[in-house]
Order: C-alpha cells, then sequence, then structure tokens
C-alpha cells in the first residue's frame, strides 16, 4: 500500500467543499443564527437563509464531484459570487456585534473574518485553476521594457 500524494489546489477543493458544507448544513438545520445578522433590507430573509444553504451545498457537491471539470468551475464561481453576495450580512453582522454592550464577539474575530472574505473567494477560483497565484512571478512581454 502506497502513499498517496494529493496536489495542493485537489486538497483545497476538498476542504472548502466540507467548509461550505458544513455551512450549508448550517444555514438549514439552524437558520436563527443567521437570520440574526440578516441585513433588515433584505426580503424574505428565512428563504434567503435556505436558498444560501442550498446554494452552498450545490457548491461544495460541484467541487468535489469527479466528472466534470468544467461543473466543479462553475462550482467554484457560483461559490465565489455567493461569497460576493453574502458580504452585507458579514458587515452587518460586525455592526450588530460592535453596537452591543460587551461588544459581540469583538474585533479580534470580526477584521480577520473581513479579510478573510476576499482570501476565500480567491482561493475556490484558485482550486480549480481560474485564478492565478499572488506569489508567482508573471513573465514580461519584449514590449514591456
Amino acid at each position: 500500500m502506497g502513499l498517496v500524494i494529493v496536489p495542493a489546489r485537489a486538497a483545497l477543493r476538498f476542504a472548502l467543499a466540507a467548509a461550505y458544507a458544513i455551512a450549508g448544513y448550517l444555514h438549514i438545520a439552524s437558520p436563527a443564527a443567521f437570520l440574526s445578522i440578516m441585513p433588515r433590507f433584505i426580503p424574505f430573509p428565512g428563504t434567503v437563509v435556505l436558498l444560501t444553504g442550498i446554494a452552498e451545498l450545490l457548491g461544495a457537491l460541484a467541487l468535489v464531484q469527479p466528472v466534470s471539470a468544467k461543473l466543479r468551475r462553475a462550482g467554484a464561481i457560483g461559490l465565489a459570487i455567493y461569497a460576493i453576495c453574502v458580504f452585507p450580512a458579514n458587515i452587518n453582522h460586525f455592526i450588530l456585534d460592535m453596537n452591543r454592550p460587551n461588544g459581540g464577539l469583538g474585533l479580534a474575530y470580526h477584521i480577520p473574518r473581513m479579510f478573510a472574505q476576499p482570501v476565500i473567494i480567491w482561493l475556490t477560483l484558485w482550486c480549480v485553476d481560474l485564478a492565478g497565484s499572488p506569489f508567482r512571478r508573471h513573465r514580461s512581454h519584449a514590449g514591456d521594457r
């Protein structure tokens, strides 16, 4: 029995799928926490929380299905768009918490969460090869010099 080496992108894809699947399940099974941070301008908040849970579960399934790279990419794009769309709820949660007498979860929770959102979006796209590495040097073209 040999050691199986999983490439970094595939390992991250499965880790992200697991995180999104857990979040999707929680949106459906325990919506109260998500409803409590929903901005007031969102219509039909209960339906929105249910649909976001379904979107996370479907995106997670798309990331890990072995049949189609095109479907994995579509799932990653969907999850990236989803993460952008829920950002107002994250901001609202931050504002609500900071206005509590005890400061809620505090800046130590909310500031990293705000910075993590774009990173998660990039990682979701990177794990299906739709985003480049910010650490890789790009070749310059002869006309660029």
